[in-house]
């Protein structure tokens, strides 16, 4: 009886060892990633970029895309963390809505990681994007340079974004000045909603109407909503007469910027973004320390621990140097509407 009773132990013995190793396999991080839309080209871009550098570090990445749907957006998060997530990574479509989500998650043991928007009014645990502020100033400055007199069209994003309005404060830095100098006339202030193109050609075309064609500058805040408002001025023949701002370096824009229709887009060398996201992501998993050399971003309640990186204006000049050199996009793609004698010389 004694010899029964020590064989199943010993049995049982193996049997944990093998379980326990089992487990030790499969002890891979797991990331959650909660992102607002796939519809633009840019948001594409980051989850393959954040996917392919986590899983070069190991982990796996669970991808929710919501169709800028927030009771969507909120219900797959909640999904993602009870499928036991290590972290949770989130581009919201609304940042208010989205912070919810993040005492849900604390209540699970999941730290929260907001990628690019900022969630509002929660405990969040770390913040990553690029300096929004800073992208306003930069398509501001670029137009403001090439026209510091005239009648200037603000064209705003997403109004549940709260990157639209860190962009807006941005170029109101660099426009406010000439406002009050009386150098350049705010002639419209729209907001496109979910920065869609349509949204935006909408609104260029009803302000053209109003205004008699009478608009100098359009002041957009994204390269999708600087589509729409090409598409918009081309309507009416102001392609490439009308200065128009944008931002990520959309293949479509860098396109615009190099015929003449869009003046500049903002750079954001997304691969270093996605990339440090999921080095950060893996560490807050392994609830290693973040050093973010005491930048913080107060998002309502209190001051979130945040990296900020630094974007680029990109015009017809600058495009060799930045999108193409980095790999971004290639020279063909680029100059392909563009006869290849014109070409510059890589």
């Amino acid at each position: 009886m004694r010899g029964k009773a020590l064989l199943i132990l010993i049995l049982c013995g193996m049997l944990c060892g093998v379980f326990s190793l089992a487990a030790a396999a499969d002890d891979k991080i797991v990331i959650g990633f909660s992102m607002d839309n796939l519809r633009l080209e840019r948001w594409q871009h980051d989850r393959d970029l954040f996917v392919e550098r986590a899983k070069e570090l190991g982990a796996e990445v669970l991808v929710q895309s919501a169709n800028s749907d927030d009771m969507l957006q909120v219900a797959q998060a909640e999904n993602l963390i009870t499928q036991g997530v290590d972290v949770l990574v989130i581009l919201p479509h609304n940042g208010k809505i989205m912070g919810s989500v993040v005492a849900e998650a604390h209540r699970n043991g999941v730290p929260v990681l907001a990628y690019d928007r900022l969630l509002l009014d929660c405990d969040l645990d770390c913040y990553i994007s690029f300096d929004n502020v800073r992208v306003g100033e930069l398509q501001a400055k670029y137009l403001v340079d090439r026209k510091p007199e005239g009648r200037y069209f603000l064209l705003g994003g997403s109004p549940t974004d709260n990157n639209a309005y860190l962009v807006r404060q941005g170029q109101m830095n660099i426009i406010q000045p000439y406002v009050d100098a009386g150098k350049i006339k705010i002639v419209g202030d729209q907001w496109a909603k979910d920065w869609l193109p349509q949204e935006a050609m909408n609104i260029i075309e009803n302000a053209l109407t109003a205004l008699n064609n009478q608009i100098d500058v359009i002041v957009a805040s994204n390269d999708s909503t600087a589509g729409g408002a090409v598409q918009a001025l081309a309507d009416q023949g102001l392609d490439g007469k009308v200065l128009v701002s944008g931002q990520d370096a959309d293949l479509a824009a860098c396109q615009r910027v190099v015929e003449g229709t869009q003046t500049v887009t903002v750079y954001k060398p997304i691969r270093k973004l996605a990339y440090r996201a999921a080095e950060v992501a893996v560490a807050m998993a392994k609830g290693e320390p973040l050093d973010t050399g005491g930048v913080t971003t107060h998002n309502g309640m209190i001051d979130v621990p945040s990296i900020l990186l630094d974007p680029i204006p990109v015009g017809k000049d600058e495009m060799m140097d930045t999108v193409i050199a980095d790999g971004f996009h290639k020279m063909e793609d680029v100059y392909k509407n563009i006869p290849k004698d014109q070409w510059p010389t890589p």
